[in-house]
């Protein structure tokens, strides 16, 4: 009997191994499918017909996206916008945790209830509110204007009042009787236990706003001023659309987050973990 039951689980996990394995060649296919394609002169590109590998290996496609197009640009306004609302969003998501969790104020339940609430708006049902607000600022083709929409994320706030409920108590009852202020208890009591927590939330608050294409792409019109992946969709001549430029445009955007993934494959996952639980 005992070894039916092996036997049958043995089965279903070859069977679910094989499914994982489909799953992530289906998933990565796109992937490779563009970085070959980039690699490709365009005659090769345009066939009506698959091919896996380049006849001809080329690297003119990316010469061109770094040598003819404002790309330079792009990275430091993307890097800008990046780490900028990563910035913002992580230190005043922290403090809003805090206060949330630890302090007692009148309005704090409905407080949070918003924030609980945000979730079931999604951000596209917001995007006139933002246009307009930013445009009556003043402040559309700026990087102010374009970080202004980004710099709030709930579930940072969220899995920032779960840490701190966390905490015992005992910490923060020491701290007060050595009449340590609010600030100094958040920096120099809880942070210091925090410090895992938040570079995952950076990372993954970076990733997020440097893949961001709809407000930005609406919110810039100047080339100049445009982030890396709107940036991406100016690569072109007179001539029409070069899908190999193009796709060589689109590597370039995704490798500076690729690279942040691979070094940081296992901050990123918590992080991911950590916001699929609230979520869920």
């Amino acid at each position: 009997m005992t070894g039916a039951v092996a036997q049958r689980w043995s089965f279903w996990g070859g069977l679910l191994t094989a499914l994982t394995a489909i799953s992530a060649v289906v998933w990565a296919f796109p992937l490779y499918w563009g970085v070959v394609s980039s690699l490709k002169p365009e005659d090769e590109v345009v066939r009506p017909f698959i091919e896996l590998w380049p006849e001809t290996l080329t690297f003119q496609h990316y010469i061109f996206a770094l040598t003819s197009t404002q790309i330079g640009l792009w990275y430091l306004n993307s890097v800008v916008v990046a780490v900028g609302v990563t910035a913002i969003c992580v230190f005043t998501s922290m403090l809003c945790g805090y206060a949330i969790s630890q302090l007692r104020f009148p309005g704090r339940t409905a407080l949070w209830l918003l924030i609980l609430g945000s979730f079931m708006v999604p951000i596209q049902a917001l995007i006139i509110n933002h246009f307009k607000l930013v445009a009556d600022l003043g402040l559309l083709n700026t990087w102010a204007g374009t970080m202004l929409p980004q710099l709030i994320h709930p579930v940072i706030v969220i899995v920032y009042k779960q840490f701190f409920d966390q905490v015992p108590r005992d910490f923060r009852e020491a701290a007060v009787m050595d009449n340590a202020s609010e600030f100094a208890i958040l920096f120099r009591v809880y942070m210091p236990m925090n410090w895992g927590v938040t570079t995952a939330l950076s990372i993954v608050c970076f990733i997020w706003t440097w893949n961001a294409f709809l407000w930005p792409f609406l919110a810039i019109t100047r080339t100049e001023m445009m982030t890396v992946t709107v940036g991406i969709t100016q690569v072109n001549d007179a001539f029409g659309i070069y899908y190999a430029r193009q796709l060589s445009a689109a590597v370039l955007a995704g490798l500076p987050v690729a690279l942040a993934y691979l070094l940081f494959q296992r901050r990123v996952t918590e992080a991911i973990t950590l916001s699929a639980g609230i979520k869920g």
